[in-house]
């Protein structure tokens, strides 16, 4: 036992980096973990076992080579079942969505609601919360952060919603403040008692975090996503895995690239901005139809898309949607060069409708889309917006493990 503990003394500083290798899958078994993290067979061993007496991963000793390898199999690393949790969170212009994810980006329980977003964000804020605390309530178990996706630039560090365009909420909001405070009075405690810390990023920003941990990101260097929620568009950049924000949290507003000089005025005071000309309420406009209250834009536009594609004024539509994503994502190519462009929301199901298209016109006005180099593909995940704003609640466990589950600091 004693020389576990000093195995596991030399190696405590892995800790983080192992539980990180576990949660984006990139050590399944003990022999790769020993490789990616440089240590010792037996120091990789202590690490594992630690993470797993922590409840955050399992260890799996039975065989796992063919019959008849020469060698001892190694041994299977996995998340924990029944492991802790965080609570995630959204806020768009049709309503919320809560939701418990765990390690590895599982989604262990959502929980939709829809309402008109008022004026006071505590309002919307305290209603995802509750619906988030009866999640946790029903699961009973622990809770180890949580983060809110929010449809605006986030200035950092203080949390405030730079600019919610598609929300009734001031320019400026503390969103983390009240956030925080939500938590605290749902009574949402962590291991140590106390309230659990509380995150809130850009909706699209955690959701190209999501995407490049446990989606269709992974493995680029450069991945650049676009997306089109349930109303305007927002670009993301991630670089060498890690979110490029900017100084103030306003990089890659993308959704105010101007695609029509001539067309609708948009919110940031310009005209012809993806933001309105490639977002659902453009496309649902743009069939004849008439946005209805019954159900969201998304979901209105995705079912014209899937279900009514044949109707002439549909793919019409469809095709002028593509032909303004496709000029706004050539000049993207042109500017930042990504290895990967990944596409949501609306965005997903357009390039569905007619890939060749969108593809065709990257390529024909972007310079490094002529090559070809430049893949253009839909995201992977869901809610993918849930999943990275639990990314940010994780965020401090795979930082350090022992503090926050153990109650001491790694060394």
């Amino acid at each position: 036992m004693t020389q576990i503990r000093t195995r596991l003394e030399r190696g405590r500083g892995a800790l983080g980096p192992a539980l990180s290798l576990v949660h984006t899958g990139r050590a399944a078994t003990r022999a790769v973990l020993t490789a990616e993290l440089g240590v010792t067979r037996a120091t990789a061993g202590a690490v594992a076992a630690e993470l797993e007496a922590l409840g955050l991963i399992r260890v799996d000793t039975r065989p796992t080579g063919p019959s008849g390898a020469q060698g001892r199999p190694s041994h299977r690393l996995a998340v924990a079942p029944g492991g802790p949790v965080a609570l995630a969170a959204q806020v768009h212009a049709d309503g919320f969505r809560a939701a418990l994810v765990g390690l590895g980006g599982e989604l262990v329980a959502t929980a939709p609601g829809s309402m008109t977003v008022p004026a006071d964000p505590a309002h919307v804020l305290g209603a995802v919360v509750d619906a988030g605390a009866e999640l946790l309530r029903a699961s009973g178990r622990v809770c180890v952060g949580a983060g809110l996706a929010v449809p605006s630039a986030v200035a950092e560090p203080e949390g405030t919603a730079l600019n919610p365009l598609h929300l009734a909420w001031p320019a400026g909001a503390p969103v983390r403040e009240v956030f925080a405070g939500e938590i605290a009075r749902a009574g949402i405690v962590g291991p140590d008692g106390l309230p659990v810390p509380s995150f809130v990023g850009n909706d699209v920003n955690v959701a190209a975090l999501a995407e490049h941990r446990h989606g269709a990101g992974r493995g680029a260097q450069h991945l650049l996503v676009v997306a089109s929620g349930h109303r305007g568009v927002g670009g993301a950049l991630v670089l060498d895995g890690r979110l490029h924000t900017g100084s103030s949290g306003l990089a890659l507003e993308v959704g105010h690239l101007t695609v029509e000089p001539d067309g609708r005025p948009c919110h940031c005071g310009s005209r012809g901005c993806l933001d309105v000309e490639a977002d659902p309420l453009a496309f649902v406009e743009a069939t004849g139809r008439t946005p209805g209250p019954e159900i969201s834009l998304l979901q209105q536009g995705r079912d014209l898309l899937r279900e009514e594609y044949g109707d002439p004024a549909v793919r019409a539509a469809a095709h002028v949607l593509i032909d303004r994503l496709g000029r706004g994502l050539a000049g993207l190519v042109n500017v930042l060069n990504p290895d990967r462009i990944l596409l949501g929301g609306l965005h997903r199901h357009l390039l569905d409708a007619d890939p060749e298209r969108l593809r065709a016109v990257v390529a024909d006005r972007s310079l490094w889309g002529r090559s070809g180099s430049v893949p253009l593909l839909a995201c992977a995940l869901d809610h993918n917006s849930l999943v990275g704003a639990a990314e940010l609640a994780w965020q401090p466990v795979l930082d350090d493990p022992l503090a926050v589950l153990g109650g001491q600091p790694a060394v």
